[in-house]
């Protein structure tokens, strides 16, 4: 780890009595020096956090990437497959363990976290580093999202071609992601073409019996930081999704008291009272629109998606 050594000067003046209001403002000076190298060295753990995640994991973990929707990628470090002999048929774990095992092409692959469950079927994107497991993907508006708690836990779209839209599940995501150290990244792209991206360290989401609860920490990007629910306390007790659990049209367990957020944006999400950034509500075709609710793919990570 590096660390950054600043020298502090303290200068002893023998000054009378009278000087004390220059001493009142040195110490002013001196007090707002400490609170910016504080600042400075918190940026800086920051940093050497990220940059030693990076070099020892290779990001083997969970990624998710989001054009003009979402498509989230998930692999965990350090994989290792079981030997067997026989006719008996050994899953990758994810598509980190696809990738290496020496298949470097992106595409459907089925993965099996968990060998207590049933192996199922991921796209496996091979590309900025290769083994992320996607988990969602909105790209042309073809597949709906209004759907229900059971079709959210047991993921439905379509898994043929590369730019097919489709949610995992929520179980297949908690599977893939229990007891490994992940992270998300949400890459959003507009109408412009304009991309920008949000990364989160240790994300996780909880089983069905805590409504999928779901948990995310460091955030860095160009993005914004949408799930935190913006820049002030007010507006992260109401929009901020950390600790937040998994909502449908016919389950509604957000904080709205005196409304149903999954109702009213017609998918499934983790609502507080409701979002602050919603990647999985109505894919709106590029143009004006106007409405109720802003139902739409909303980023408020720094852009709004096909939103109304």
């Amino acid at each position: 780890m590096l660390c950054l050594i600043v020298p502090l000067v303290l200068l002893h003046y023998g000054l009378s009595a009278p000087r004390l209001q220059n001493l009142e403002i040195c110490q002013m000076d001196n007090n707002e020096l400490h609170h910016k190298i504080e600042v400075l060295k918190n940026q800086l753990l920051l940093g050497n956090m990220q940059l030693q995640d990076i070099m020892e994991n290779n990001y083997h973990s969970v990624k998710s990437k989001v054009f003009v929707g979402n498509v989230h990628r998930i692999k965990p470090q350090n994989a290792q497959l079981p030997t067997t002999s026989g006719n008996l048929i050994v899953y990758d774990h994810d598509c980190s363990s696809v990738f290496e095992s020496g298949k470097r092409e992106s595409g459907y692959y089925r993965v099996q976290p968990n060998a207590q469950y049933e192996p199922f079927v991921v796209f496996c994107d091979m590309s900025d580093g290769g083994g992320w497991t996607v988990i969602q993907r909105r790209s042309n508006g073809k597949v709906n999202f209004n759907r229900n708690w059971d079709e959210y836990k047991e993921g439905f779209g379509l898994f043929k071609g590369k730019n097919d839209e489709q949610w995992l599940g929520n179980d297949h995501i908690f599977n893939l992601l229990d007891k490994r150290e992940m992270s998300l990244q949400i890459d959003l792209m507009d109408w412009q073409g304009n991309l920008k991206h949000a990364m989160y360290e240790d994300f996780r989401i909880a089983s069905e019996q805590d409504n999928y609860r779901l948990w995310v920490g460091f955030y860095y990007g160009n993005a914004g930081d949408g799930l935190s629910g913006g820049s002030n306390f007010e507006q992260q007790w109401s929009a901020s999704l950390k600790g937040m659990v998994f909502s449908t049209p016919d389950k509604d367990n957000d904080r709205f008291t005196t409304g149903n957020c999954a109702k009213e944006n017609k998918c499934g999400w983790w609502f507080n009272r409701c979002h602050n950034a919603n990647l999985n509500g109505v894919y709106y075709k590029k143009g004006n629109y106007s409405g109720e609710y802003d139902n739409g793919i909303v980023g408020r990570l720094g852009m709004d998606c096909g939103t109304p």
